[in-house]
């Protein structure tokens, strides 16, 4: 089983900055790819960014340039950096880990953390 722990959201200011963290934690074989999504009320979940194991990341067009992710393989934890935060960028962030074991490809989600930005 693996857990993951999320941290660092919050209210700012249009403008502003916030670091979200994601841990995980358990036993999860090889970490794969590490991601963030999120949710704005009354939308899809969509993706933000992603970062593989070679540390080659993926952004939605939306963030690219305002928002960096980065992992630490060492703590088994991914950031997400962002930057010049707008309203529409309110949502629930979601961490999303991708891990092997034996072969077996398995896909979990933190909990979510709620990230609002004020005009």
């Amino acid at each position: 089983q693996v857990q993951l722990v999320e941290s660092g959201g919050g209210l700012v200011q249009a403008g502003g900055s916030l670091r979200l963290s994601c841990a995980a934690s358990g036993r999860f074989g090889r970490i794969n790819t590490m991601a963030w999504y999120r949710q704005a009320p009354g939308k899809e979940r969509e993706s933000v960014a992603s970062v593989t194991t070679g540390d080659s990341t993926n952004y939605a067009d939306s963030v690219k340039g305002r928002f960096t992710i980065s992992r630490d393989n060492a703590k088994n934890t991914v950031y997400l950096q962002m930057n010049s935060l707008k309203p529409e960028d309110t949502a629930v962030y979601y961490c999303n880990v991708q891990t092997t074991i034996l072969l077996t490809l398995y896909n979990y989600w933190g909990q979510g953390t709620q990230v609002t930005v004020s005009s």
